[in-house]
């Protein structure tokens, strides 16, 4: 069974299983018995037939195998022959191939070089050609391919010609020449006459000005000359269009367009001739200092509309790459260039002096909005202008902003001319006197009717609880004083704007609001700085100053209460106030005054140094020198009153001569105070010269100007200098024995007593007296 199986197995007819399969069947019967005959028979047979089958088969590989190795053999010939023959031939081949390639490369080269060459050549020639016709956009184009050609030999590296240089140099010339050509036809076309630079004003120049426009009948244009769209169009290939167009612009922007705005008596005329449109200018008396804005924007309109139709209306072909639709108009060109100039002028020199400086006039300036839009519309149908809204229209636009800062700013300039005026010019004001300030509307009907009706009830019933005693009309007015015109117009300024915020929109309330602050605190950094010099030397403006402050202070405490409620509603939640800045003015006013008081009590103390501390009294030179530095007290104190008076309030005028006489008499006591020897006829002199002060200082009280009225203040000398009563007892002391002396001092209770302490006696008691035993009995009873 191995051995068939090893057979079946090799021929590769039968696999393992099968002959498995096979044996199985054939090794039995029906009945299950082996049979051996049986199985040796199948088995030969089928091995006749598997090795009949293989036979074919084996012959048929073993001749395939024989044709395998002769090909095989003829495949090695083929390449030792392909090795050692063809392949030297196919580098010889691909050698030659490179080499004619490259030779291929090098004379397409220089037949493109040529090309462009005769390109060069040709362009030049018909740009001569055309030039000589007078076919400017013709020439141009040739210039420009030309200008092609010779960039593009440029560009070849590896065959830089001495020739292109040559070519370059020459293109250069024949672009100045027909540059020269357009130009000389340009200023034949627009020709400006200037006056000369040594014009006086700029009025006067613009008056001597005039602009040629040139007008070339169809029918005349072969024979006349180019028409200006050829000129310009021939620019435009150039590149040097818009050179041109910016010196044009620039020209017409100085000599035309800016001198209508600036002044209201030039005006425009027009003169047409046969061939030349003229463009002058006349003088005319002006209705205002400042031409409405409506009168310029006509003068500015009829100057575009002669450009637009005899200059400017003119389509280019402007050179864009990868753009269908380049045609462009040459207002566009020249609006592109000069509009945001001419539109700032426009704004500085027109706009702004048209925005009214009163709210009531705010509704009139929708006129001037509508003739702005009306401006510029007619300025985008003539092309100067494209786009939508612009700076132009959006300044006209915002009225109300430009109002509120306007408004703000002439309030704050004029608060400072009236802050950097004279301060010496001043009116006097007195609890009866009205200044001029403007009404305010009552603060509301409703609280009106509810006042009448409580003062309707109360009088109808029997019991009145109102108190009989009523304080006076002038109990929180203001002292009569003088203070500065400036001050007062200064105020009426600050109502007035406050008035003005009232009937405002609330963006411009505000501001005005914050505009009237800003004054009082310019006021308070400004006139202490500017009037530096004067409040320091001068007591009668430092006396001023000090009124002026007082009198803001007093109005700022209820100036924001007054419109407290006529103001936006941001600023009755109680930012409407300026109480914040009184304690700041009282401040500014109190410390310029009592510098000015150090300063005089300064010179008074100087002056009574000089006398000699009055000692020595009986040697004549030093009392000349004591009553000397005496007087001169005495009249600085009086030229003192005669500058303040009727300028300070009467109150603050005593207690500031009263402060200054204390201060000379407190210093002559202290002096005589001091001396350790006093004569008899020192106590005399001495006595003499204290008698001068009383009898004259109180002559320097003299608030009022009528001599009257002031004695009132003469007899109440005590009430505002502190010393009087001493200086009156050291007098008392001067003349008076031991006896007087001890009876003035009463045991510590007596008038002596209140002005002078026990040493202070004693020391004037042993100057005064020699060293006695009634001395020593006196000087036991002072204590």
């Amino acid at each position: 069974g191995s051995l068939v199986a090893a057979v079946l197995a090799h021929s590769g007819r039968l696999d393992k299983e099968d002959l498995g399969t096979r044996i199985g069947r054939l090794s039995r019967r029906s009945d299950g018995v082996p049979t051996v005959a049986l199985l040796q028979g199948e088995v030969c047979t089928m091995i006749n037939k598997k090795y009949n089958e293989f036979l074919p088969s084996m012959q048929s590989a073993e001749d395939l195998v024989s044709q395998v190795e002769g090909l095989s053999s003829n495949i090695d010939l083929l390449k030792a022959g392909i090795e050692s023959e063809v392949q030297r031939d196919l580098n010889v081949a691909v050698a030659e191939f490179t080499e004619l390639k490259q030779q291929l490369e090098r004379d397409t080269l220089v037949l493109s070089i040529l090309k462009k060459l005769q390109e060069f050549d040709i362009a030049l020639k018909e740009y001569n050609t055309a030039l000589l016709e007078k076919k400017y956009v013709a020439a141009a184009q040739q210039l420009e391919k030309a200008r092609s050609s010779l960039k593009t030999l440029e560009s070849r590296k590896g065959f830089e010609l001495k020739i292109l240089k040559a070519l370059g140099t020459e293109l250069t010339v024949q672009t100045q020449n027909m540059l020269y050509h357009l130009g000389e036809e340009w200023q034949k076309l627009a020709v400006w006459k200037l006056p000369s630079s040594k014009e006086s004003s700029s009025l006067e120049s613009a008056m001597h000005s005039e602009l040629h426009l040139r007008t070339v009948p169809s029918k005349e244009e072969e024979i006349a000359g180019p028409p200006v769209a050829s000129v310009l169009q021939a620019f435009a290939v150039l590149g040097e269009l818009r050179t041109k167009l910016k010196i044009f612009g620039q020209l017409l922007l100085k000599c035309i367009l800016k001198p209508l705005v600036s002044y209201p008596s030039l005006q425009p005329f027009t003169e047409e001739q046969s061939d030349v449109f003229i463009l002058r200018f006349k003088s005319e008396e002006p209705n205002l200092d400042h031409s409405s804005p409506m009168e310029v924007f006509d003068k500015i309109k009829l100057v575009f509309e002669v450009l637009h139709k005899y200059l400017l209306n003119v389509p280019l072909e402007q050179p864009a790459e990868g753009k269908k639709d380049c045609r462009v108009k040459l207002a566009e060109l020249l609006g592109d260039m000069i509009w945001e100039e001419l539109s700032d002028c426009l704004i500085q020199n027109c706009l702004v002096n048209s925005i009214p400086t009163n709210s009531s006039k705010l509704e009139q300036y929708i006129e001037v909005i509508k003739a702005t839009e009306e401006f510029e519309k007619a300025l985008k149908n003539m092309q100067f202008l494209k786009g939508d809204t612009t700076d132009l229209l959006k300044y006209a636009r915002n009225v109300n902003s430009h109002f509120a800062n306007k408004k703000c700013q002439d309030v704050i300039v004029a608060a400072r001319n009236l802050m950097t005026s004279e301060i010496h010019n001043t009116i006097k004001i007195t609890p009866d006197s009205c200044v001029a300030l403007p009404r305010l509307p009552d603060p509301g009907a409703g609280d009106h009717l509810k006042t009448q009706k409580t003062s309707e009830l109360l009088h109808n019933d029997t019991v009145n609880l109102e108190n009989e005693t009523k304080l006076s009309q002038y109990t929180f007015s203001l002292p009569t004083c003088r203070i500065s015109s400036s001050v007062a117009k200064l105020m009426e300024l600050a109502y007035q704007t406050l008035l003005e915020a009232t009937a405002s929109t609330d963006q411009c309330c505000i501001q005005l609001f914050y505009s009237v602050r800003n004054i009082f605190q310019l006021f308070y950094d400004v006139v202490p700085t500017y009037h530096k010099e004067n409040l320091q030397k001068l007591p009668q403006l430092a006396a001023i100053h000090h009124n002026n402050c007082m009198y803001i202070a007093h109005h700022l405490l209820t100036l924001g209460h007054q419109f407290r409620y006529r103001l936006t509603n941001i600023l009755c939640d109680g930012a409407a106030t300026f109480v914040d800045l009184v304690p700041g003015f009282r401040r500014l006013g109190m410390e310029c005054f009592l510098a000015q008081m150090r300063v005089q009590k300064g010179e008074i103390l100087e002056r009574l140094s000089s006398a000699r501390n009055f000692s020595n009294m009986d040697d004549e030179e030093n009392y000349c020198a004591a009553n000397k530095a005496i007087r001169q007290v005495l009249h600085q104190l009086k030229r003192l009153g005669k500058v303040w008076q009727d300028v300070l309030p009467v109150n603050v005028y005593c207690k500031a001569m009263g402060t200054l006489l204390n201060t000379a008499l407190s210093e002559i006591v202290t002096r005589i105070a001091a001396l350790e020897d006093i004569s008899a006829e020192d106590a005399d002199r001495l006595y003499s010269l204290c008698r001068t002060m009383v009898e004259e200082g109180p002559r320097v009280f003299t608030p009022l100007p009528e001599d009257n009225k002031n004695k009132k203040y003469q007899e109440e000398v005590p009430v505002y200098v502190q010393k009087w009563m001493t200086f009156k007892e050291l007098m008392i002391i001067l003349q008076a024995n031991l006896q007087e002396i001890v009876d003035q001092w009463a045991d510590g209770k007596g008038p002596l007593a209140a002005e002078f302490s026990a040493a202070e006696v004693k020391s004037l008691i042993r100057a005064l007296f020699q060293n006695t035993e009634r001395r020593a009995a006196a000087l036991a009873k002072i204590k």
